[in-house]
């Protein structure tokens, strides 16, 4: 018990001493941050490697041992960068403070057996999410509002959910409780459990605070929670519910199927069309997430084992991804593509990283991303034993917006760091950011390649195998490391011809139209690469309603609460005749009720 209670402790008093050292200690605040979330990666492995444990208001089992450490690992990661990142930001205390409470509170919501407690952390994590994202200032108010309305209104959803697995089984313990979907309530309680878990994750339709988060919070920030924590305690709560809580049947897999389906491709057709790195950072972070939903819908132990791999790769390429972003935005202090480019020999180590996380959430080999595709895709195969064509939608779907991601990320690595130079925007000479910033994506950035050769011998046998609790049957063969050779010899043959080529001397020319060299004000930033598809049919149709907030749940849910209001405020405007008449209908009303 006291594992279990020693980070959770240490995280609530570690951030309430931030709070009364002096600000003008600025060096002592991140030094103490960083010696602290280093503490609590080290706690994270000590519980991982501690034996099961069922005490009541704790559980303990290999589904949340996996998870603790990798809390503890990108919360040390986000610490580190952090460093360097806010260093232009005033309140330096509290971002540290809530940064220490948000890993404390995700470690207990992991270990939390108790569904009060779990609620509880739980809670307590949409109230520090809220706090970080304001860090940003005025402009962020809106957003972090949104945000929390979002989280807060899921939150109330879940409530209402465990009360009614409370009435089900009479425990609040989730261990002791196993419930037939075909119980009564039991459907309607795992749905609105599950759209908490949604939530958090970034499932449609509650996704829409991510991407405007992504856009306006600090870039730590958003790689902290919405790309990687939130990720994980989300489909953590959700692959709980399905493996030990529920005895789920073939009508609610086809439900998970359908969402992370229709999430895989909504988000990334937004992501297809953005002009801002972040922005579309945060699409892809929403579109991700249906795969891990479509692998624990599938309900065979592939699937599972794949939407559960994929939930960690995901917190490893897509942190990598936006910690790049911010590398890039604090070097050239924007984020939109139209500005960038040529970035690649100035900042080599930051160009590496991105091009390393794309690859990899673009599921190409042998990265870690085309792994855990790979057996999401034979989970699906797997279902389609049993029938129907549903599977044969899903598996369309994950492969086409895998192909739509690797698309997408073209566009930005061309935008950002291939591309021809904005005029004015970036100097030439070679500058990379400091070793706080470059260091964490490089660590990211092997694991994207060490998860991905070496995913047998790593986090299969060790996170994903012992989580699930249940022996995985691969229906093909994939033998990473000799592919990862064959792909480097090839590179290395490819560089070598390169390399004589540049012995002959080789005119070079700029670029021309008709015979006119191409001005600055008419280059092709990579932006440009896939706006067709926003004009073509109804295509545009789609992409105009979601601009307007046609599908955003928060702007739906906003004009209907407004509108109900302006409805009574009109009904009572403090004209007496309009008193009389409502006077008259009701006394009218209880006549005919108590004459029938």
């Amino acid at each position: 018990m006291k594992i279990l209670l020693e980070p959770i402790l240490v995280s609530i008093v570690a951030g309430l001493f931030i709070l009364v050292i002096p600000k003008r200690f600025r060096k002592v605040i991140e030094f103490f941050s960083l010696i602290t979330s280093i503490y609590l990666f080290i706690a994270g492995i000590r519980i991982f490697f501690a034996a099961p444990l069922n005490a009541g208001y704790f559980y303990v089992d290999g589904l949340s041992r996996f998870i603790v450490p990798a809390i503890g690992f990108f919360g040390m990661l986000v610490t580190l960068y952090s460093m360097r990142s806010m260093a232009s930001y005033k309140d330096i205390s509290s971002y540290y403070t809530y940064v220490l409470w948000t890993i404390g509170s995700s470690i207990l919501a992991a270990i939390s057996n108790n569904i009060i407690l779990l609620l509880i952390s739980w809670g307590f994590l949409g109230f520090t999410l809220y706090a970080l994202i304001n860090i940003s200032g005025p402009k962020a108010a809106a957003i972090s509002k949104k945000t929390f309305i979002i989280i807060g209104g899921s939150d109330s959803l879940m409530i209402l959910g465990f009360g009614m697995m409370w009435l089900t089984t009479k425990s609040l313990n989730l261990s002791d409780m196993r419930i037939d979907i075909a119980a009564p309530m039991a459907l309607w309680s795992f749905l609105l459990v599950a759209a908490g878990a949604f939530a958090k994750a970034g499932a449609m339709p509650f996704h829409t605070w991510i991407p405007e988060t992504a856009q306006e919070a600090p870039i730590s920030v958003t790689a902290f929670l919405p790309a990687s924590l939130d990720k994980l305690l989300g489909i953590y709560l959700l692959a709980r519910l399905a493996l030990n809580v529920f005895i789920l049947n073939s009508f609610t897999y086809a439900i998970l199927m359908v969402v992370g389906s229709v999430t895989i491709i909504a988000a990334v057709m937004m992501a297809l069309i953005q002009h801002d790195f972040k922005k579309l950072l945060g699409y892809h972070a929403v579109s991700q997430v249906g795969y891990m939903v479509l692998g624990i819908g599938t309900g065979n132990p592939i699937g599972i084992a794949g939407g559960l791999f994929h939930m960690l790769n995901h917190a490893i390429y897509k942190c990598c991804l936006f910690l790049s972003a911010g590398n890039v935005e604090h070097k050239t202090k924007t984020s939109e593509l139209d500005n960038l480019g040529g970035l690649s020999k100035i900042m080599p180590i930051t160009f590496l990283a991105t091009l390393v996380a794309s690859a990899a959430i673009s599921g190409v080999p042998p990265f870690n991303g085309f792994f855990s595709k790979w057996m999401i895709y034979q989970g699906l195969i797997e279902k389609g034993k049993s029938g129907g064509v549903l599977w044969i939608i899903c598996l369309a779907a994950a492969m086409f917006g895998s192909g739509l991601t690797l698309a997408s990320f073209i566009k930005l690595i061309h935008a950002v760091f291939l591309g021809q130079r904005a005029a004015g925007k970036v100097q030439e000479r070679r500058d990379e950011v400091s070793w706080q910033m470059w260091l964490p994506v490089s660590i990211l950035a092997i694991l994207c390649v060490i998860f991905g050769i070496f995913a047998f011998q790593v986090p299969l046998k060790f996170f994903i195998k012992p989580a699930l609790g249940a022996g995985i049957t691969f229906i093909g063969n994939w033998h990473a490391l000799k592919a990862a050779l064959l792909l480097l010899a090839g590179l290395a043959v490819g560089l070598v011809i390169y390399f004589l080529g540049n012995f002959k001397s080789v005119r070079e020319s700029e670029t021309y139209i008709g015979g006119e060299p191409v001005g600055k004000d008419m280059r092709l930033s990579g932006t440009e690469f896939y706006n067709t598809v926003k004009e073509y049919g109804f295509l545009g149709v789609i992409y105009k309603k979601a601009e307007a907030g046609f599908f955003d749940i928060y702007e739906q849910g906003k004009a209907l609460v407004f509108g109900v209001g302006g409805f009574f405020q009109y009904l009572h405007n403090g004209v007496l005749p309009t008193y009389l008449v409502w006077t008259l209908l009701g006394m009218l009303g209880l006549f005919l009720f108590f004459m029938r």
